[in-house]
């Protein structure tokens, strides 16, 4: 948490270089301390090749083949796009994604053990033609409540503070999205810090705002970003079909978004590990997902705890990781 005495100004360079993580560190590498200071400053970070070309074929794969399905059932939104959310437990192959990636360091790292998916979602856009909508003013928060129900008012308190993280996304680009205006996510790097954005008077009249750059990348590669960074999507006039799956990750002790009944993963759930029935939601208790026992005390054999644990990953000087 930021507390400052003014709220923090976005960035204002257009042409800021994209902050980009380590290429060469797996997903149990720990964050350095000079990783995790960039992350809290700038809000995000862009993890390069996430995951390996074959699995992302693979993978893209089985989104067209739920796009198909989707198009033939006339479940498009806007007539081509398609927006499934909850949409990690359709698949295992899905699942498997929310801890197998290289970018998952980021969410141990930065939100610790006691954590599950939320919210996540598959998003497939295709092309606008020159006669699709006009662009409309989407910048926001995720949170939804949480940007209200926990802000501090700077007029009662005396100090300007910044809303609570609660949650961490990660995009998982499968398609290429490495030149700009195909889709690609815009954020103000640094404006996770603040609780408001001037909005225009006229949603289809406006400008976006300063400090705004588009987030490229290449087929593979993983946007990681705080919840409250500041975002939109671009549009998309390429001849590229935008494919991204989202990962939501946050507490276990807040309720989920999305559907995402277990029945739904019974065919493939003995086949998942421990850790990615946790992030599917899954525990044997209510005061486990506050992360104890119901006799009280931190219980060691929440999955993902017990695997950092093995591993000699936990670290007292940081509170999550404790």
């Amino acid at each position: 948490m930021s507390i400052a005495t003014t709220q923090t100004p976005p960035p204002t360079p257009v042409d800021r270089p994209l902050s980009v993580s380590d290429t060469d560190a797996d997903r149990w590498t720990p964050l350095t301390d000079d990783e995790r200071r960039q992350f809290h400053e700038e809000g995000y970070v862009v993890v390069r090749n996430a995951i390996d070309e074959d699995r992302r074929l693979r993978v893209e794969e089985i989104i067209d083949e739920f796009y198909a399905e989707a198009e033939a059932a006339g479940d498009l939104w806007k007539g081509d796009w398609l927006h499934l959310q909850g949409g990690v437990v359709r698949h295992p192959e899905f699942v498997r994604l929310l801890d197998d990636n290289r970018a998952f360091r980021w969410i141990w790292g930065l939100l610790g053990w006691n954590v599950y998916s939320h919210h996540n979602h598959l998003d497939v856009n295709p092309p606008l033609d020159e006669s699709g909508d006009p662009e409309r003013w989407g910048w926001h928060q995720d949170g939804w409540r949480q940007n209200s129900d926990a802000e501090y008012m700077d007029d009662y308190y005396g100090y300007y503070v910044s809303r609570p993280q609660f949650s961490i996304k990660t995009a998982l680009l499968f398609s290429d999205l490495s030149e700009p205006d195909r889709g690609s996510t815009l954020i103000i790097p640094g404006s996770h810090l603040d609780n408001t954005l001037p909005r225009p008077d006229d949603p289809e009249d406006f400008e976006h705002p300063e400090g705004t750059i588009q987030v490229t990348g290449n087929p593979g590669d993983a946007l990681v970003f705080d919840r409250r960074m500041w975002h939109s999507r671009s549009r998309n006039f390429s001849d590229i079909t935008r494919k991204i799956l989202f990962l939501g990750y946050t507490h276990r002790w807040i309720r989920p978004l999305d559907p995402m009944p277990l029945e739904l993963a019974e065919p493939f759930w003995d086949d998942l590990t421990p850790v990615q029935q946790q992030l599917l939601g899954d525990g044997p208790n209510l005061p486990d997902y506050w992360g104890i026992h119901p006799e009280g005390g931190i219980n060691d054999e929440i999955p993902l705890r017990a695997e950092l644990k093995e591993r000699g990953l936990l670290d007292r000087s940081v509170p999550w990781l404790r």
